[in-house]
């Protein structure tokens, strides 16, 4: 081990000069542009793609449709026009190569990702590429570290997962937590709950696929079903386990009489905290121990809704297992590329809030939220910032590797988003 040592960071310091040598036609190049999500994200990168000095930022939009592409282009602001177009396909490994090859980022819409997206992962990790997507995916989390996290660290890419709604509410949320309690002196962070505040809006026809695809592998596969009930199946090898709950089924009520139930999307982003936890080396807490719940109210109506609200998403999750119920989901369910009105996205919002309690005895409580949609456009914002934070070098760029947003860009994303008019703030009881 101490004989290759030495040779490994050689070889990830000249990886690292080659990459910051290497001129790059593209600053970010959209992949997947011609979906729902794709689209809204490329109309946000159209109005606000401009760097700190105003320079623009170097834009290409990519897929397997020329004809649609251009159809989205054309439907862009006029600082669009002369984006140029890239048609690959998201099996065609050398022609996505060669796609990473040509820009600083990658941004990927193109999703169920454990159908689609390794080959693009492993074409930026091993072309220097920062990367980001949308995925809310335990099982291609998980492949894509074991196929990518050792390479992308050693060619300093950013491989950077679920950069929506899944994860970066809940991931930067608790990251700023902890951050807060250690400059302020209040120690670590022990239990933190994440609460969904407020939610107003749809799942998108891209997660209810990516959720479908999940649930046919864990039907096939005992192995696949375990890491995604692993609420640890994110962590880097040799991580310390300090929680082993699970968020799927808990409804119950906090002290100042506000009922919970199951948050469904809790199974994702807490093994998403817990890499970040494990990523600064528990740097959280020793005894950090974290789950997500959604706010029902209070009284006998918050505790109706808490019970339900537990029924109806364990009747979910067990009835998307059912082979002989899937043509009644393709009936029922948007599809991939499907969404709401613009009418109907104006109408929602979300606000979600990590109640962190320290070694102090103080309470910090943690929030992200935006009068958005947050499937659609709130999720467009965070996707689009967040390739223009990776294009303009902020947070932790020297770093590579699979990475979590708060990990890869942290405060630098959470300036960001403010300035999009997010509501991101800290306080203590």
């Amino acid at each position: 081990m101490t004989d290759t040592q030495p040779d490994r960071q050689t070889g990830r310091a000249a990886d690292l000069a080659s990459r910051t040598r290497a001129p790059r036609e593209f600053d970010i190049v959209l992949f997947g542009a011609t979906g729902f999500v794709g689209r809204l994200t490329a109309a946000h990168l159209a109005d606000h793609a401009a760097d700190g000095d105003g320079s623009p930022v170097r834009i290409a939009l990519a897929g397997r449709n020329r004809a649609r592409l251009e159809d989205v282009r054309s439907g862009l602001s006029a600082t669009a026009a002369a984006w140029p177009i890239i048609v690959v396909d998201a099996g065609d490994e050398s022609g996505l190569r060669a796609m990473a090859e040509r820009t600083r980022v990658v941004v990927s819409t193109v999703g169920p990702y454990a159908t689609h997206g390794l080959p693009l992962v492993r074409a930026c990790a091993e072309t220097g590429t920062d990367y980001a997507d949308l995925t809310g995916e335990v099982l291609f989390v998980r492949r894509s570290i074991d196929a990518a996290d050792e390479t992308a660290q050693r060619t300093g890419a950013r491989i950077v997962h679920s950069c929506g709604f899944d994860s970066i509410p809940s991931d930067l949320s608790v990251a700023r937590a902890a951050e807060y309690a250690h400059a302020h002196g209040l120690g670590e962070l022990t239990d933190v709950t994440t609460h969904v505040r407020r939610m107003r809006g749809g799942a998108s026809g891209g997660t209810v696929a990516s959720a479908r695809n999940q649930m046919a592998e864990a039907r096939a596969d005992r192995a696949a079903a375990r890491t995604m009930l692993d609420p640890h199946a994110l962590d880097p090898a040799g991580s310390t386990r300090t929680d082993r709950r699970s968020s799927r089924s808990r409804f119950g009520v906090e002290d100042d009489g506000v009922w919970f139930g199951p948050f469904f999307m809790a199974s994702y982003n807490e093994p998403v905290v817990r890499r970040s936890n494990a990523l600064t080396g528990g740097a959280y807490g020793q005894r950090f121990r974290y789950r997500e719940v959604t706010d029902t109210g209070r009284g006998l109506k918050g505790s109706l809704r808490a019970r339900t609200l537990r029924r109806l998403l364990t009747l979910g999750f067990a009835a998307l297992a059912v082979p002989a119920l899937d043509p009644v989901w393709d009936r029922l369910l948007p599809a991939a590329g499907e969404g709401p009105s613009e009418q109907a996205r104006a109408n929602g919002r979300f606000l979600l809030e990590a109640v962190a309690e320290t070694t102090s005895g103080v309470t910090v409580r943690s929030r992200v939220g935006a009068r958005r949609d947050p499937g659609y456009d709130g999720t467009a914002v965070m996707l689009g910032q967040t390739a223009l934070a990776l294009a303009a070098g902020e947070g932790d760029a020297g770093r590579g590797g699979v990475l979590t947003p708060s990990i890869a860009l942290g405060e630098a994303l959470a300036t960001r988003l403010q300035a999009q008019g997010f509501d991101i703030g800290v306080r203590t009881d």
